[in-house]
């Protein structure tokens, strides 16, 4: 797994695709985005949107700040074993958000989060790097 995805790449591309989803889950938050293409389709009341969209923003963020820890691209001091347990955290609750899509009632949810299919795969490289993820490597 370390051969075939360097960390740097995974932790940018957990980057990107979390900031992606805050931005389109404000635009769900603000309205832009129809709530009812979301979370399975299964919302039934602005209210509902509201507590869900606010609860996911703000895992998304978490996970944005674990991956800027874990990557070394915020300066923190987080025992190397408490982000290695969140990464795999990360993985699982991915790899659980990739089947929930799967059994989406919309087409446009199991279309559009395809993507998402990636996070797995890029927290687990991330996992797996353990300790010397945030080690910048010096060249000669």
């Amino acid at each position: 797994m370390k051969h075939l995805l360097s960390a740097r790449v995974a932790a940018n591309g957990i980057l990107v695709i979390l900031t992606l989803m805050v931005v389109f889950h404000l635009l769900v938050l603000t309205g832009v985005v129809p709530y009812g293409i979301v979370w399975g389709g299964r919302l039934k009341s602005p209210s509902q949107m509201l507590l869900f969209e606010t609860l996911s923003i703000s895992l998304n963020l978490l996970m944005l700040a674990v991956v800027s820890v874990a990557s070394g691209r915020v300066r923190l001091r987080v025992p190397r074993l408490l982000l290695k347990g969140a990464l795999w955290l990360m993985t699982g609750l991915f790899l659980l958000n990739t089947l929930g899509n799967l059994v989406a009632t919309t087409t446009l949810e199991k279309l559009l989060f395809t993507p998402v299919t990636l996070l797995p795969v890029f927290c687990l490289r991330l996992a797996v790097a353990g300790a010397d993820v945030a080690t910048p490597r010096v060249r000669p």
